[in-house]
């Protein structure tokens, strides 16, 4: 799909849409729990489907309701599953499948084949299972057991929130310890959070706790059951807490924060100031670069303002290097965005795409290995983009259009399905 974008200026209120992030942790919570679990979401998009779906390949029931999903446990195991293109699902699930003790098959599209599931096999092969490759297409089988994983930080924290999520079930003492420092430590935080909505207790670890590691996490056997209970009654570490409301999506947000920054001001609804969301940096990022930023009663507004050059340190929030690269251009000077290497291995190399992007406009950039400097001048040219089978791509260069003296063409544009299916909706509701 081919999507013309022009955008002069922007003004309006917008809802933000419920988070995939927290919507994968929840549906996967809500599957290991004995009874019914009504999750709360305003909005889907490709990735939670095909959690949902794998979910019921596991054997639990989850069915869309008109505000969102019912789910009914207990996923069992076993199974054929197919992720999409969604790397949440498949290493949020990959551990889960193994600690269920019975014999699944992973698959995905797109990119996601491409993407790498070391270090993760490697730790459930010392610990117990089969798996027969490090990339998909991959079979688990065997039964996942407890103890200590050492995981490095610097490659995915997806890896360690799948397992924080699949270690409850192995009725066993756990810990899970970093040998080099996690980037993005807030979404293993909102995993732990997650679980204490729903009976598993982890504690994040001190330092005086780690013997000479980065960071870690350990199963908190004082609280609950898991570390005592006999096998037949594992599941009973997972309690429905009845309902679960997904929080507003940040990722989705970062959009539209960036292009009242650079074209107007916008209103933003339903998102948490206090989340857990790496994401929501994108606020303190624009209002350090210039942009007029306020919150009253839970809603945030952004004003547009002069934007400055800024040097930012992407490593605890990368996906939203792409719309940080497209707010650099709108000042005039020159930006870092810099611990970016993880970007090269997403739906796309985002590191090259969102250069390419940059380029097409008009723009002008450096790479390296894990960062970009963004030469800016306040303006853009215009002109086509590839938007590269990446949905962070397509949406920064439509926001990118607000910089731009001719319209923004964008191929692909089909790609927003995977996280933001009503992006261009919501970015016609305050255009003008």
């Amino acid at each position: 799909m081919i999507k013309r974008v022009r955008i002069t200026e922007v003004c309006g209120d917008l809802n933000a849409v419920g988070s995939k992030s927290d919507a994968h942790r929840a549906l996967i919570c809500a599957a290991l729990c004995e009874g019914e679990t009504e999750i709360k979401i305003d909005a889907l998009n490709a990735d939670i489907e095909a959690t949902a779906e794998c979910l019921n390949a596991l054997g639990a029931s989850v069915e869309r309701t008109r505000g969102g999903y019912s789910v009914r446990g207990r996923a069992y195991g076993g199974g054929s599953l197919r992720c999409g293109e969604s790397g949440s699902t498949a290493r949020f699930l990959i551990p889960v499948a193994a600690a269920l003790g019975k014999e699944t098959s992973f698959s995905g599209v797109g990119k996601l084949p491409e993407r790498p599931m070391l270090p993760l096999t490697e730790e459930l092969r010392r610990k117990g299972c089969e798996v027969t490759a490090d990339l998909l297409p991959l079979t688990v089988s065997g039964r996942l057991s407890g103890g200590r994983y050492v995981l490095p930080g610097n490659v995915s924290s997806q890896f360690v929130s799948g397992l924080l999520m699949a270690l409850p079930l192995t009725n066993e003492p756990c810990e899970i310890l970093m040998s080099s420092p996690l980037q993005s430590e807030l979404y293993a935080d909102m995993t732990v959070k997650t679980l204490s909505r729903f009976g598993a207790q982890w504690k994040k670890l001190r330092a005086d706790e780690i013997e000479g590691y980065f960071g870690g996490y350990r199963l908190d056997c004082e609280t609950g059951a898991v570390c005592s209970m006999g096998r037949a009654e594992i599941y009973d570490t997972y309690k429905t807490p009845g309902s679960y409301t997904v929080e507003g999506d940040w990722s989705g947000a970062s959009f539209f924060v960036v292009l009242a920054a650079l074209s107007g001001e916008i209103t933003l609804y339903g998102l948490d100031e206090n989340s857990l969301q790496p994401d929501r940096a994108i606020a303190q990022a624009v209002k350090d670069a210039g942009a007029e930023v306020t919150w009253q009663d839970g809603a945030l507004t952004v004003k547009k303002g002069q934007i400055k050059p800024f040097s930012v340190d992407v490593s605890q929030f990368p996906d939203i290097f792409p719309i940080l690269a497209v707010l650099a251009c709108g000042a005039k000077g020159e930006s870092l965005l810099y611990n970016a290497g993880r970007l090269r291995i997403k739906e796309s190399d985002r590191i090259e795409t969102t250069a390419a992007l940059i380029r097409a406009l008009g723009g002008n950039v450096e790479v390296g290995q894990d960062f970009m400097r963004i030469f800016g001048t306040g303006r853009l040219r215009g002109g086509t983009v590839d938007g590269a089978g990446d949905h962070r791509i397509v949406m920064s260069a439509a926001i990118a259009s607000a910089l731009c003296e001719k319209e923004v063409e964008i191929l692909g544009a089909e790609a927003v399905n995977k996280s933001f299916p009503t992006f261009f909706e919501a970015l016609e509701r305050v255009s003008k």
